[in-house]
C-alpha cells in the first residue's frame, strides 16, 4: 500500500498504479467497504474486530486513488496517515478506550492548521508546488490539536478558493477546481467545497470546514450534507486562516449523518485559552455532550417559523420545484408533531434593519496579521511584509490591520448587530418559537460554470444573515432534483441552540432517511489508459498459456 500525494497523482505513473490497484484482487489488505461509513459502523467495526485501522485507512486512500483526478478534492494528504493508524491498532489492542472520533478518518479543509503540513488557504502563492512560499506552521490549530488529542486520523487538507472567498464554487489557484460528485456540471458549493466533495464521495467518514457568510452550509446544501454552522464562540479559530475572526468565522463539521456531526462538534467545542472567544460557551454545553441529546421525539410539540419576505428579499419567492419540496417537508415535519408559523419575520423591520448593515475596514488584514504572527518561529514568514520581500509579489489582501475596537465602523456594526439580534430573539418569543425551518436555498444548485448572476450566486437563504447574527444552522438533505442535485433544509436558532438543532434534524432525518450516495467514476482518460492495460496484460497472459 501507499500514500498519495498530489504531485504523484498527477503523474501518468502513479496513475497507472491506482489502476493496476483497482483491478488487482484485494490481496495487500483487507477491503472495507467505505462507502457512507458511519462513526458509529467504525467503532463497531473495531470493537467486532473485523477490520483494522490501518485496514480502513488503506481502503480509504483505494478510493481517493480511483476516483479524486474526476473530482480534487484535496490539495495535499497527510503523508503520516497510515503511521497514525497503526498507533491507532496498537492502542485498540491494548484495550484502550474509544472517543467520539477515535480511528475515524477526517479530512480539514486546508485554511486549517496541522503542524508540520503546508498551510495553503487554497493561495498558490503558500505553496512552493505553484511557484509561492511553502507556509508551515509549527503546531496545529486547536481544532486539529482536539481531533488529533480525540484519536481522529486525518487523511489530508481538501481545496478552496482563494482565501475562502467564494461560497458557490470551489476553484483555487493552487489545486484548480473541485467538483460535485452528484453532477459534475453543478457547483460543489464553497468556500468549503473540498471537503464537502470528499465527504460526499467517501474520501473520509466526515470532514471540516469554515465559515464566514455560508461556507459550510452551501457546500451541504449542494452536496446533501449534515453541516452544523455553530454558535459564534462555541468552536476556537486558532489557527485558522481568517476572514473575520473578530465577528463571524467558524469552524464546523460536514457529515452525511447527524449523530456523526453531533460527535464531531462534541469533540471540537468548548473552552480554550487559545480562543478567548470560546469562554463564551461555558454552560452552553449540554452536559452529556451533543449525541447524547438526539432523539426521535425532538420535534414532538415544537413550534417553527417558515421562510418569508419578512425575513429576506432575496432568492424569495421559492422556485416552483423548490416550493414543492419545501411543502411536502413542511408536512413531514408536522407529522413529527411540530407546528408551523408562515413568516414570523413580517412586519417586524427585520428585513429593513438588516438593510442598514455597514462594513469594518481592516478586519481581514487584521485577522491575517495576526494568524501568521501565530505561525511559530519555524516559519517561513510571519507577516504580510516578510512575504513580499522573500517572494517580490504585492500581498493579495493589503489594507491596515485596523483593531474594530479602535474605529467608529467597529462601534457602530457592534450596535446595529445588537439591534438585529434583538428583533430576531424577539420575534422568537413573540411567537413562541423552538426555530426556524427554512429550505437552505431558494432554488436548484447553480452550474458550475459561473453564469449571468456572478460568481456568487447561490441563493441561500440562512446566510449571510445568521452570519452576522452569529446563530447556529444545522442542515439536513430532503430530496433530489431531476438534475440529481440535492434539496437540503435549514434548522436555525437563537445562539447557543446547537444541541436543540442536532437534535430537530436527528428526528427529520431518521422519519425520511433522504441521503442518496452519488454513483461515482473515475476520470475517462484513467479508464481508457486501464482498458488498454488490462488488455495488453490478458494478450500476454494469452500467449504465455
Amino acid at each position: 500500500m501507499f500514500s498519495v500525494t498530489r504531485s504523484q497523482m498527477r503523474t501518468p505513473l502513479a496513475a497507472l498504479v491506482a489502476i493496476l490497484l483497482i483491478a488487482m484482487p484485494a490481496t495487500l489488505h483487507a477491503e472495507v467497504d467505505v462507502v457512507e461509513l458511519t462513526v458509529q459502523d467504525i467503532q463497531a467495526g473495531y470493537s467486532a474486530g473485523d477490520f483494522t485501522a490501518v485496514e480502513l485507512v488503506e481502503s480509504y486512500l483505494d478510493r481517493i486513488a480511483e476516483y479524486e483526478s474526476t473530482y480534487n478534492a484535496f490539495i495535499s494528504m497527510n503523508p503520516d496517515a497510515l503511521s497514525i493508524a497503526a498507533e491507532v491498532d496498537a492502542a485498540l489492542a491494548s484495550g484502550g478506550g474509544m472517543g467520539p472520533l477515535f480511528g475515524v478518518p477526517v479530512v480539514i479543509k486546508d485554511n486549517i492548521d496541522y503542524g508540520g503540513l503546508v498551510t495553503t488557504a487554497g493561495f498558490a502563492g503558500f505553496s512552493s508546488a505553484t511557484g509561492g512560499v511553502d507556509m508551515i506552521p509549527d503546531d496545529d490549530s486547536a481544532v486539529v490539536t482536539r481531533l488529533r488529542d480525540a484519536g481522529a486520523i486525518i487523511l489530508g487538507k481538501t481545496n478552496l478558493p482563494d482565501f475562502a472567498f467564494s461560497g458557490t464554487r470551489t476553484y483555487s489557484t493552487v489545486a484548480g477546481t473541485t467538483f460535485n460528485p452528484y453532477n459534475l456540471d453543478k457547483a460543489p458549493g464553497g468556500s468549503s467545497g473540498g471537503t464537502a466533495t470528499a465527504v460526499n464521495a467517501s474520501f473520509a467518514t466526515l470532514g471540516f470546514g469554515t465559515e464566514t457568510g455560508g461556507s459550510i452550509e452551501n457546500p451541504s446544501s449542494a452536496q446533501a450534507l449534515v453541516g452544523v454552522k455553530p454558535t459564534f464562540g462555541l468552536v476556537p479559530l486558532e489557527g485558522v486562516v481568517p476572514i473575520d475572526a473578530t465577528y463571524r468565522d467558524v469552524v464546523g463539521p460536514l457529515a452525511r449523518s447527524v449523530y456523526d456531526a453531533a460527535a464531531a462538534l462534541d469533540v471540537i467545542s468548548g473552552p480554550t485559552p487559545e480562543d478567548y472567544n470560546t469562554y463564551a460557551s461555558a454552560g452552553h454545553i449540554p452536559a452529556g455532550g451533543y449525541t447524547a441529546g438526539l432523539t426521535d421525539t425532538a420535534l414532538e410539540g415544537k413550534r417553527f417559523g417558515l421562510v418569508g419576505l419578512g425575513w429576506r428579499r432575496s432568492f424569495l419567492p421559492l422556485a416552483p420545484e423548490t416550493e414543492a419540496f419545501y411543502q411536502q417537508a413542511i408536512a413531514d415535519l408536522e407529522a413529527q408533531g411540530a407546528t408551523v408559523v408562515a413568516d414570523p419575520f413580517a412586519g417586524s423591520a427585520f428585513v429593513d434593519k438588516y438593510s442598514e448593515r455597514s462594513g469594518v475596514p481592516g478586519l481581514i488584514a487584521n485577522g491575517i496579521e495576526k494568524y501568521l504572527d501565530g505561525l511559530g518561529e519555524g516559519a517561513a514568514f510571519n507577516s504580510r511584509e516578510e512575504w513580499e520581500a522573500i517572494t517580490g509579489d504585492t500581498f493579495p489582501i493589503g489594507g491596515d490591520p485596523l483593531e474594530p475596537t479602535a474605529i467608529p465602523e467597529g462601534d457602530a456594526y457592534q450596535a446595529w448587530r445588537a439591534e438585529l439580534r434583538e428583533i430576531f430573539s424577539e420575534v422568537l418569543e413573540a411567537f413562541d418559537l423552538d426555530g426556524l425551518f427554512f429550505p437552505q436555498a431558494g432554488e436548484p444548485i447553480p452550474d458550475q460554470v459561473v453564469g449571468s448572476n456572478g460568481p456568487n450566486d447561490f441563493a441561500e437563504l440562512p446566510s449571510n444573515i445568521i452570519n452576522d447574527l452569529g446563530v447556529p444552522v444545522v442542515t439536513l438533505p430532503y430530496a433530489y432534483y431531476d438534475d440529481n442535485t440535492p434539496f437540503t433544509l435549514a434548522f436555525i436558532g437563537d445562539l447557543w441552540s446547537d444541541a436543540d438543532l442536532l437534535s430537530y434534524a436527528f428526528d427529520l432525518e431518521q422519519a425520511t432517511q433522504a441521503r442518496v450516495a452519488p454513483s461515482l467514476v473515475p476520470e475517462p482518460r484513467l479508464i481508457m489508459v486501464g482498458l488498454g492495460l488490462f488488455l495488453i496484460l490478458r494478450r500476454r497472459r494469452s500467449t504465455a498459456a
